[in-house]
């Protein structure tokens, strides 16, 4: 039988070894990058803003068309933003009288937004169903309808803000660029890229991308040179002036570094990129996790926590008087 007493010394008890236990929090190594990653590479200063990579993402992508009030009526497809319709978009910088091309005052320049393929992805940390999941061997994030179970964990994880939920569809899902993983095994390649003309949108290997961003940044400003287009190591080039970038690339150490780069020739923050942690949030969140449930200390304070409250909580007994006695001859002075 559960008394008080035997109640309050199992409480003791597990404090004791609550306390006793230590709670150390390890943070787990940083993932790298895998070998044969494939990504992308988006050079503003190569942009023209043709939005070609729109089309080309949506229909390769079976997207809808969206229509806003950049549009006319609804003849033009005119995404603001990435959205449950929308994978890719062309953002652009304008200051003044916006007449020089990739300069800050007085110019305009254009940038690139969609999913930037981490290397330590938190949507797929916070994704309790592996519905977001991360190839092993092309670090591309993949996406899976069929197990998805509409929690949004991902939106909110995401530091680049980039997965969508489609809010207005009867069965709702999350929509994100997958880099048309879709179209590799036919031998073909991300569609945006495809139809870049002037290579602004590159896809290849992230180490060559890499290499081709040491290229680039070696050239002296305005000289002449050729830019591979479409993908790396393939045929299509084009010829054009070399940028002037700034110092950074977006993309190289952002939580932790990402499949898809930028160059720039106007400061990110401009473009609506600020800095971002060089530490990914998935190895910091995971370590407080491995941290928290070690050896159960989570689990067992709050269920001790429980039994605290249902103790305070407990009624004594109700103390029943002993039934009264008979009377006897002694009571009544032993009259007859």
């Amino acid at each position: 039988m559960l008394t008080r007493r035997k109640l309050l010394k199992g409480l003791a008890g597990g404090a004791g070894v609550l306390v006793a236990a230590p709670i150390t929090a390890e943070a787990r190594a940083a993932k790298t990058l895998p070998d044969k990653a494939l990504g992308l590479l988006f050079d503003g200063t190569l942009c023209i803003g043709c939005r070609a990579c729109i089309a080309a993402c949506k229909e390769s992508n079976g997207m809808p068309p969206e229509f806003t009030e950049l549009g006319i009526g609804d003849y033009w497809d005119s995404p603001l933003d990435i959205s449950g319709k929308t994978l890719n978009v062309i953002k652009a910088y304008r200051d003044g009288t916006g007449l020089n091309k990739d300069q800050e005052k007085d110019g305009f320049a254009f940038t690139k937004v969609s999913c930037m393929h981490c290397v330590d992805p938190s949507c797929v940390s916070a994704c309790p169903v592996s519905a977001m999941t991360k190839d092993p061997e092309t670090g591309i994030v993949r996406y899976s309808v069929d197990a998805c179970i509409g929690c949004r964990y991902c939106v909110a994880a995401c530091p680049f803000n980039v997965p969508r939920f489609t809010y207005d569809t009867p069965i709702p899902k999350i929509s994100k660029c997958q880099l048309c993983q879709h179209r590799l095994p036919e031998g073909k390649y991300a569609a945006c890229a495809e139809v870049c003309p002037t290579g602004a949108t590159l896809y290849g290997p992230v180490i060559d991308l890499k290499k081709e961003i040491e290229r680039r940044r070696a050239l002296t400003p305005g000289t002449q040179t050729t830019y591979p287009r479409g993908k790396i190591g393939g045929t299509d080039t084009y010829q054009g002036p070399a940028g002037h970038y700034v110092a950074r690339t977006y993309g190289e150490t952002e939580i932790g570094g990402t499949q898809v780069l930028h160059l720039s020739g106007v400061s990110f923050d401009l473009l609506n990129k600020p800095p971002l942690p060089t530490v990914a949030p998935a190895s910091i969140s995971e370590s407080l996790q491995h941290a928290v449930y070690n050896n159960l200390i989570a689990p067992l304070g709050f269920l001790g926590t429980l039994a605290v409250l249902a103790w305070r909580h407990m009624r004594p007994k109700a103390e029943v008087a002993p039934p009264a006695k008979p009377p006897t001859d002694a009571d009544d002075g032993g009259a007859p």
